[in-house]
């Protein structure tokens, strides 16, 4: 099977804590997550917790997921991430 390893880095909304996402991904699984800013801890474990997933996967558990009255949260930031990549994908 050929590989093929992407990177992603996806700038996120203003309503969360975190200002960027940094994608790795082999053949659509995650291969690394890591965040600026936000939440160290929390972050961290979603990063951990998401590594090995497929991006469907990811997007189906994460999206819509809100943080307090913010209409999103980092994990949706991730899962917005990831559907602009799918997107992106299917324009190529």
């Amino acid at each position: 099977m050929n590989t093929e390893i992407k990177k992603i880095s996806f700038r996120t909304s203003p309503l969360v804590c975190s200002q960027q996402i940094n994608i790795e991904l082999e053949n659509d699984m995650i291969r690394k997550v890591s965040v600026l800013g936000g939440c160290p801890g929390n972050l961290k474990g979603i990063c951990s917790l998401v590594k090995g997933m497929s991006v469907q996967e990811v997007i189906k558990r994460l999206d819509g997921i809100t943080c307090g009255d913010k209409p999103t949260s980092c994990p949706d930031q991730l899962a917005k991430a990831l559907k602009a990549y799918l997107a992106e994908q299917k324009k190529s």
